[in-house]
């Protein structure tokens, strides 16, 4: 039997240069951002042009359905316990139900985890062993909407995660298990591994450069299909800045490459055609440590489905949780005088964010300029990524 205790709701148990040319999918899977790389650790709307200029997916999303949902947050977290935390928010919502299930398309519906109102918080316990538990919250109007924790607690890969459950400005959501990002996949388990060829991930589009791909090769599920999209190419030095102020101007002058770089915006076009197509899902994209390329690219495709700049930066700036023990462990490996360059090296901070956002200013005049010119989509890419990621 699993129970749970609610928040808002009731108790109850259960059983439980030119524009990149833009790639093909075929092209896509036979074609072969940036912390510090290797140092000794990886640290490594009016018209619908004037909506584009704005916010590009306003001009390319599909229309809000009569079911949209309701739900204007929620969150799934798995607490050190094993139990899961399931928060929610639906203003005009009267009734709410929580389901799980193993994988989403495989909800128990017969038994509720959790009822509530149309804000509430739920501690859900007792629903055994699995790669993954999700939570569809559904509401007594509107359409339901399944989630799942972000991490996938993977001990070999801790800034492992999925890229997807973030509300758009116009209501939809990213969907979730479609897009994980992640570092260094070099060191995953047999046990990692079967995890992952469990959820499916059939893509993994490698942001790395040569030298760190020989040095560290991926493990991925057999039949994985193995793209290269190397953001950075030859045009980073691994030296190791002496202060933080120039360490942290190495980081913005990097977010600034990786945005306006050939390699950066043919890799991130490589990138966006592998997310775009269904038939490459689920797609895992990833660097070094997960954070500055794997970064950039997470707050490109979030944007481009129109994912408020709060919550961009938030999830930029969650790598600083998921690899703190690591980065902790990091950093007692060089002398105290050095740490302060190397922690701005092994962080991200809002300021790196932002240089990237405003080289896309600077050169592009817009996000929807950026992903025009610079990464070579059109309205029919755009509207092919927002179908493949959106709900509601």
């Amino acid at each position: 039997m699993s129970t749970l205790t609610l928040e808002n709701s009731m108790s109850l148990s259960h059983n439980s240069s030119p524009a990149p040319t833009r790639p093909t999918a075929r092209r896509l899977v036979t074609a072969g951002l940036a912390g510090a790389l290797a140092l000794g650790t990886a640290v490594g709307t009016a018209s619908v042009a004037d909506a584009a200029t704005a916010h590009p997916a306003a001009a390319y999303g599909p229309a809000r359905s009569a079911q949209a949902i309701p739900f204007t947050a929620a969150t799934v977290t798995r607490q050190a316990d094993g139990s899961f935390t399931v928060a929610w928010s639906a203003p005009g919502v009267r009734h709410v139900t929580v389901l799980a299930g193993r994988d989403p398309q495989h909800i128990d519906r017969r038994h509720a985890v959790a009822t509530g109102r149309g804000s509430g918080t739920a501690t859900v316990t007792g629903l055994g062993t699995a790669d993954r538990w999700w939570f569809e919250i559904v509401p007594d109007r509107g359409a339901s909407l399944t989630l799942a924790d972000r991490s996938l607690h993977l001990a070999s890969a801790p800034n492992f995660r999925d890229a997807g459950g973030y509300r758009t400005s116009d209501g939809h959501w990213v969907r979730m298990g479609v897009l994980y990002r992640s570092g260094d996949l070099s060191r995953l388990t047999d046990a990692d591994l079967a995890t992952l060829r469990r959820l499916g991930i059939r893509t993994d589009v490698d942001l790395r450069t040569a030298s760190e791909r020989a040095a560290s090769p991926d493990r991925v599920p057999a039949g994985t299909a193995y793209v290269v999209a190397d953001v950075l190419g030859s045009s980073i030095s691994s030296s190791l800045p002496a202060t933080e102020a120039a360490a942290v101007q190495m980081m913005e002058d990097i977010e600034r490459t990786m945005v306006s770089s050939d390699s950066g915006r043919q890799a991130y076009t490589t990138l966006a055609g592998a997310v775009a197509d269904r038939g490459a899902a689920a797609v895992l994209y990833h660097c070094t440590a997960g954070k500055d390329r794997t970064g950039w690219a997470s707050a490109a495709v979030l944007t481009a489905l129109g994912v408020p700049r709060a919550t961009v930066d938030a999830d930029y700036l969650a790598s600083n949780t998921y690899r703190a023990a690591e980065n902790a462990a990091a950093l007692q490996q060089v002398p105290a005088s050095m740490r302060p360059a190397y922690q701005a090296l092994l962080d991200v901070r809002p300021s790196y964010l932002d240089a990237g956002f405003a080289e896309v200013t600077r050169v592009y005049g817009s996000f929807d300029g950026y992903l025009r010119t610079g990464l070579g989509l059109d309205g029919r890419d755009l509207r092919d990524l927002r179908r493949q990621l959106l709900v509601g």
